[in-house]
């Protein structure tokens, strides 16, 4: 039987290849030459509502009794069990000098809880956040001080902590920028901390209430 073959009926062009790489790297381009624009604008949106130098936050009075409560949760949700815990502002600001630094910097040298909004859900922080300059590689610093928000989200591996606000006295923050710094989760290092990330994921509830933060294992109904 004869083999049936498909003979192209169109005469190919060479152009058709040089047109459709002039495409390409048109494409390619772009992308290039907007995240350099977008690094730039970012970098110098940074710079308006940035200093040179860092804030001295308050001093952290620890809560002595807060690692026994701690412990007691952590083996509770370890074993599967049924587990409530409260952390009040201090308590809070205590588990800022106990967590481990997570990767990029310890939280203690950039934040302290000051107040809870039951009605917003808000967790509101004193910040000196250190920020990179589009010259990253230099790792020049400067700091966001002022105050942010933060609101909490449940995610597969447990509650994470994002920015929802900032706030810079006599500066005016772009909403972009506000955007950019929502990518970032703020328990995200310690979700897959050896130790910590476990405990993490066993929690199910949260509800940020005026005089704390309430965690729970059980599941909700």
């Amino acid at each position: 039987m004869a083999r049936i073959q498909k003979v192209p009926t169109g005469e190919f062009h060479s152009g058709y290849g040089c047109i459709i790489m002039s495409a390409v790297i048109g494409v390619f381009g772009f992308i290039l030459w907007w995240g350099y624009y977008t690094l730039v604008t970012m970098d110098a949106s940074i710079a308006k509502i940035t200093q040179s130098a860092p804030a001295k936050l308050p001093d952290i009075v620890a809560v002595p009794e807060l690692e026994t409560r701690l412990t007691e949760f952590a083996t509770a949700a370890n074993e599967g069990k049924v587990a409530t815990l409260k952390l009040s502002v201090a308590d809070l600001n205590t588990l800022l000098l106990l967590a481990p630094d997570g990767g990029n910097g310890s939280y203690k040298d950039m934040l302290r809880v000051k107040s809870l909004d039951a009605t917003t859900g808000a967790i509101v922080t004193d910040v000196s956040l250190p920020m990179n300059t589009a010259k990253f590689w230099e790792d020049t610093k400067r700091y966001l001080v002022g105050e942010i928000d933060f609101k909490m989200e449940m995610t597969a591996v447990g509650p994470d902590a994002k920015v929802s606000a900032v706030r810079v006295p006599g500066k005016t923050v772009q909403e972009e920028m506000v955007k950019g710094m929502q990518m970032y989760g703020y328990l995200g290092p310690y979700q897959t901390h050896p130790t910590l990330g476990p405990v993490l994921k066993a929690i199910k509830q949260f509800k940020v209430e005026a005089d704390g933060v309430w965690l729970s294992t059980e599941e909700k109904k």
